[in-house]
């Protein structure tokens, strides 16, 4: 019974540090958006600053690549 007391704590411990994290994470996401509120109302183009956050967190040749493929497509479309 030792063992099922000692897995069933261990699990309640890992279940209790989930909810923390979670909990810090919505906080964290919260106050991200509280960020982009504020640049909104200065007059920032929110979601371009979101793909440049997207963007930045590419690496260099991955973001090359992406770009020369969207480059392609919109040639493609007559969109150049």
């Amino acid at each position: 019974m030792a063992t099922n007391n000692a897995a069933a704590d261990d699990l309640r411990n890992g279940i209790e540090r989930i909810e923390r994290l979670e909990e810090q994470k919505k906080g964290i996401a919260d106050d991200i958006t509280d960020v982009y509120s504020e640049y909104k109302a200065k007059g920032f183009d929110t979601k371009i600053m979101r793909d440049i956050v997207r963007l930045r967190k590419m690496q260099p040749h991955d973001r090359q690549e992406m770009q020369s493929i969207l480059e392609t497509y919109l040639a493609a479309l007559g969109m150049d």
